[in-house]
């Protein structure tokens, strides 16, 4: 039995690691020329800025056992993070199952097991496949009618502030990465302008001077988000301040239904007028833009921030995957399995602050242990897929976002832990 995993980013790299010492032959498929995914700057499908910073502190962030060097600081910088990659991948013996600058170009089923066909034209047979090629790689751009004679990009595009230097900008999208570039362009632009749609919840990332995220992870018992965000809120609005109260509009969902901003610097430089708000983006002419509202301003520069398309290019029929049109994103038992026993499982495909690397890793410990149980404890495995098919039948559940893919990271991380339990 062979097994494939697609990409060496943070999920990746567990997942090799994961079915390795599990005893399962396995090797991995990597387009870009090294490891790190998201966190390979530079590389055609990293989203990473040149300011980039973890959003959750080192601790929480890193896998259980690699911790990050003591001297690092808490909120390491993306040259950090991707030497910490490499890192890892030597300090495991992982590069000897990575084939470099060779992705997968196509994914078929060939009989009970998947034909996968490299970028250098090579095809092998797999008995089944981790994917774990990531969601942060094809931009989701809104359509504006009209022209602009300026300059647009995506935030994917975007990578140091340079290029903002004296321009007038536009920035939309109120994600962290929204609110990252708004912080950079202040110090380059002429003029800077921040189009936001919806509300969000911000929160610090110190409180009395250790990472604010700590605290949860060391909670003996977990309590319902519901409770939880009820209870943390009041204090996020205390620390951070009420949104609204910069003219920024007022979340309408619970502290932990989405992924929460995690910059203070952006409010700051709200407080100080250094950026100017507007309404969604209506129109383009010219070198003007037309909010909601009717106002219209001229720049020379848009960049949206706006999020993206979950794809999996190699797979032409995602049926396998359990794909939801109307979500844009496979439906997955614990985002990871697919109603079907057939071979493909999904890797990092989650949205929700907290999980980290260790959170990967759990998604590909519980295949790996599946995979064995398959063969050591065939009835924990049967009784396993017995969950996986409920799961996929019933409704889907109305809290997990747009994409149906969001995770209360403190009860995914237990369920996961488990149900690797339950199977090994």
């Amino acid at each position: 039995m062979k097994y494939l995993v697609i990409g060496a980013g943070p999920a990746g790299l567990a997942a090799i690691r994961s079915l390795r010492d599990a005893g399962l032959d396995v090797e991995a498929a990597e387009r870009n020329s090294d490891v790190g995914g998201q966190w390979l700057y530079g590389a055609q499908s990293s989203a990473v800025y040149a300011s980039t910073h973890l959003i959750s502190s080192k601790s929480t962030t890193a896998y259980a056992d690699f911790p990050m060097p003591e001297e690092w600081p808490a909120y390491p910088s993306r040259i950090q993070i991707e030497q910490y990659f490499k890192d890892f991948a030597k300090r495991f013996d992982l590069y000897s199952k990575i084939r470099f600058n060779d992705g997968v170009s196509k994914l078929v089923r060939n009989g009970g097991r998947w034909r996968a066909t490299f970028d250098k034209g090579e095809t092998r047979d797999y008995d089944g496949v981790v994917i774990a090629n990531g969601h942060l790689s094809d931009p989701l751009i809104p359509e504006i009618p009209g022209a602009f004679s300026g300059t647009v990009l995506h935030a994917k595009e975007y990578k140091s502030p340079e290029i903002f230097e004296g321009k007038r900008v536009l920035i939309c999208g109120m994600g962290n990465t929204g609110c990252d570039i708004v912080v950079d362009a202040i110090h380059r632009a002429k003029s800077v302008l921040w189009s936001v749609r919806g509300g969000n919840h911000f929160v610090p990332k110190f409180v009395g001077g250790k990472p604010a995220d700590e605290g949860n992870h060391r909670a003996k018992i977990v309590l319902p988000k519901w409770l939880r965000s009820r209870l943390h809120e009041p204090f996020a609005r205390l620390l951070a301040g009420p949104p609204e109260r910069f003219g920024l509009p007022k979340p309408e969902h619970r502290l932990y239904d989405r992924t929460p901003i995690v910059n203070s610097l952006v409010l700051l430089h709200l407080g100080q007028g250094d950026v100017s708000l507007r309404k969604p983006l209506k129109a383009f002419n010219g070198n003007s833009v037309i909010f909601e509202d009717g106002k219209r301003d001229d720049v020379d520069i848009v960049v949206f921030a706006t999020g993206y398309r979950i794809t999996f290019p190699f797979l032409k029929d995602l049926s396998p995957l359990n794909w939801q049109q109307q979500s844009g994103a496979p439906r997955l038992y614990m985002n990871v399995f697919p109603p079907e026993d057939n071979g493909l499982f999904v890797a990092g495909l989650l949205e929700g602050a907290g999980v980290g690397w260790p959170g990967r890793a759990l998604q590909t410990d519980l295949v790996a242990a599946y995979l064995k149980a398959k063969t050591a404890k065939p009835a924990a495995a049967q009784a396993f897929r017995g969950e996986i098919e409920r799961y996929c039948a019933a409704p889907a559940d109305k809290d997990r976002g747009g994409h149906g893919i969001f995770v209360d990271f403190l009860q995914y991380k237990r369920d996961l832990k488990r149900a690797i339990v339950r199977l090994s």
